[in-house]
């Protein structure tokens, strides 16, 4: 479900060409392309953020509400949400449409993100399934969903003939069919007859697991920075430096991450937990310097490269995280916990978008690119040792 975070940018660059790279890039950005574009960088910025924040947001006030309300209406009603936000973007073409529609889009995502996840969790518990088998599901649905956003994005805007349309009709009659399916799933919560008074999103783990849940979070706020930067350069690295202006290639770049992440997670699945970390450390480490190495001397092939072994330590590295949450976390407010965790991921996503539109205003794009990935490399180290020692 959350391929529609990533598949929403290819409609902006449908409606203007190349306004990705354009995002907070000096060298890229000048002011007749400000004109050609219509408006100015921060609103573009504005339009990519809005969805990371409605995804916060909701996981803030209600990814936590299917404790008590039950998992499957929460999900049909996320399922609905979005259902909205795809008839939105379809009815709309302007900017306001697309902050709003993709604002609506994280609202849903929000929702369901947790809920979902404590929903697999819970259904693969009593038939019995493998914890890792859970795991592995539910993160390869999460990341493998985000990478095959921008790629199928990117195929649509390079191949069809009405881009701004198909995507979202697509989208919208896989979710009536998917509110069908879950209709019939079983239910995992029983509703209390007194239902407690409504407070927003707060960390529910035992004291005991309160170390590691905090460990996890850095590690996950550590991972989604990673994706968010990779996510914000792509495009920036592909026309400030190489000059590609390719919808497709634009897509397949971010496609490699995610995918290669979900990946890594079925190949390790059997690992422990802390051989699992060191190698998330190694790879992440690796990745992220081979990126860096791409941008100094203008290498296509070391920045995809870089992206996918970087990606292939991040995802695993963060499905260690949701099973360690998981775990400590009460059966009761299990669906709480996670809503948190993913709630400190998606500000590692948010944020470091917008530092880098304002860094590529002020520094060279190489001295940025290098700067960015040096930071999210020690994040993860810091955030994946941290989990090694609880």
């Amino acid at each position: 479900m959350l391929r529609a975070g990533g598949g929403d940018i290819d409609r902006v660059r449908a409606v203007h060409d190349d306004v990705r790279a354009a995002i907070g890039e000096r060298d890229v950005l000048k002011p007749d392309v400000e004109v050609r574009v219509g408006f100015p960088t921060i609103v573009l910025t504005v339009v990519f953020a809005a969805y990371a924040v409605g995804v916060m947001l909701s996981l803030y006030l209600a990814g936590h509400v299917s404790d008590r309300l039950g998992r499957r209406r929460v999900i049909l009603g996320s399922l609905l949400v979005n259902l909205l936000a795809a008839l939105l973007f379809v009815a709309r073409n302007d900017v306001v449409g697309l902050i709003v529609a993709r604002f609506i889009s994280g609202l849903g995502i929000g929702i369901l993100t947790a809920t979902a996840t404590a929903h697999l969790s819970e259904l693969g518990a009593a038939a019995r399934h493998a914890t890792s088998r859970v795991a592995l599901v539910s993160t390869f649905a999460n990341l493998g969903g985000i990478g095959l956003g921008p790629l199928i994005g990117g195929l649509i805007a390079t191949w069809s003939t009405r881009p701004l349309v198909t995507p979202y009709v697509a989208f919208a009659i896989l979710l009536v069919v998917e509110g069908i399916l879950v209709a019939f799933v079983p239910e995992t919560v029983e509703r209390r007859e007194r239902r407690p008074a409504y407070r927003p999103q707060r960390v529910a783990v035992p004291a005991a697991g309160r170390g590691a849940f905090w460990a996890a979070a850095a590690a996950a706020f550590g991972v989604f920075a990673v994706f968010g930067t990779f996510m914000g350069l792509s495009s920036t690295f592909l026309v400030g430096l190489l000059g590609l202006h390719s919808h497709l290639l634009a897509g397949l770049a971010p496609f490699v991450v995610f995918m290669a992440a979900a990946l890594a997670q079925s190949v390790t699945v059997r690992l422990g937990t802390r051989p699992q970390i060191g190698y998330a450390i190694a790879l992440a480490a690796l990745g992220l310097a081979s990126i860096g190495a791409g941008a100094v001397v203008a290498s296509l092939a070391l920045f995809l490269i870089g992206g996918g072994v970087a990606g292939a330590g991040i995802g695993i590295l963060f499905r260690a995280a949701l099973g360690t949450v998981a775990a400590v976390a009460d059966a009761e407010r299990r669906g709480e916990a996670l809503a948190g965790i993913f709630l400190i991921a998606y500000a590692g996503m948010t944020v470091p978008p917008l530092l880098t539109a304002a860094a590529l205003r002020v520094w060279p794009t190489v001295a940025v690119l290098v700067g960015l990935v040096t930071l999210a490399a020690l994040l993860v180290a810091v955030s994946g040792s941290r989990m090694l020692r609880r």
